[in-house]
């Protein structure tokens, strides 16, 4: 739990000082990766955020070993308000009547999938088969690109509107869902005996391959999209899809039982549900709200 919690305020913080960071920089282009990390690099504020986001993943490494699929992701988005709140004070990123009540529901859900667990009987898988994870993340990656690609286009189109955070949200989060399922197969892996064999173990397996790809990919995808679009409506976005698919497919793909105890299956759904249904809601606004008299504006028109 505490792991859970620590990871939330590390991605929170990781993302919002990417986004500084990436507001006094030129337009970066995912088509030009060695220019973007050339610029990124170069930028000791983008390097804080990326050292956080990598914090994050370790101790994501620890709830992972400890905890369900779909009950850590029920904490996981509970690190969105912490990532609203950041936007509003250093990106002057003003939160909505209408975000701010979600706020609230999402910190219902998270004490609803709290009270839900019980570490000694809850079933933590350890391992999936390998053809069965690369049905599940394969055709997912394809479609993350893809999607990607067409809003890239769309951006381009002289006399189209620009594509809005959601369709950029929605191909980040899948490939980082396929990367959530790669970290959750690492941490089935990690062990303090035969630590060679572990090692070979986990290179014949396809988690780091996945993880190599979806960390290449989504690092320069990622800065692209978050560049253009609001922290705030992009990123709880991209952590609903990515939430919403490795709860589904990750508890199925690593054969986790759902609490059996009527109450604790009730409050595990309802909040899972509640969160991801509060989270789909959020991003209603294409367009991003004015900042707060007085506030910098660092995100380029």
């Amino acid at each position: 739990m505490i792991a859970a919690l620590l990871a939330n305020v590390l991605y929170s913080t990781g993302f919002v000082l990417e986004k500084r960071a990436l507001g006094a920089m030129p337009e970066v282009d995912f088509r030009r990766p060695a220019r973007l990390l050339r610029l990124v690099l170069g930028s000791p504020l983008w390097i804080g955020g990326s050292l956080a986001l990598a914090s994050g993943f370790a101790a994501q490494l620890a709830v992972y070993r400890t905890l369900p699929i779909a009950a850590a992701q029920g904490i996981f988005v509970s690190g969105l308000v912490l990532l609203v709140l950041l936007s509003s004070r250093l990106l002057g990123e003003r939160t909505t009547g209408r975000e701010r009540y979600a706020l609230g529901a999402i910190l219902a859900a998270l004490l609803m999938v709290v009270l839900s667990l019980r570490e000694s009987s809850d079933t933590v898988g350890r391992g999936a088969p390998a053809p069965l994870v690369l049905t599940v993340c394969l055709p997912t990656l394809a479609l993350g690109l893809w999607l990607y690609g067409r809003a890239e286009r769309r951006s381009r189109e002289p006399h189209r509107a620009p594509p809005g955070g959601v369709e950029y949200g929605v191909a980040v989060g899948l490939l980082y869902g396929v990367s959530s399922l790669a970290v959750k197969g690492v941490s089935g892996r990690l062990t303090t005996h035969d630590t060679a064999g572990a090692v070979l173990g986990l290179l014949r397996s396809p988690y780091p391959y996945l993880l190599l790809f979806t960390g290449a990919f989504g690092l320069v995808m990622s800065q692209a999209a978050l560049q253009r679009c609001r922290a705030s409506l992009i990123v709880p976005v991209c952590t609903t899809v990515s939430c919403l698919f490795t709860a589904v497919l990750g508890t199925l793909t690593f054969g986790e039982a759902l609490p059996h105890d009527p109450v604790r299956l009730t409050l595990r759904l309802a909040g899972t549900v509640l969160a991801v249904a509060v989270l789909l809601a959020m991003p209603g606004q294409e367009t991003a709200p004015q900042p707060s008299p007085g506030a910098k504006e660092l995100t380029p028109p």
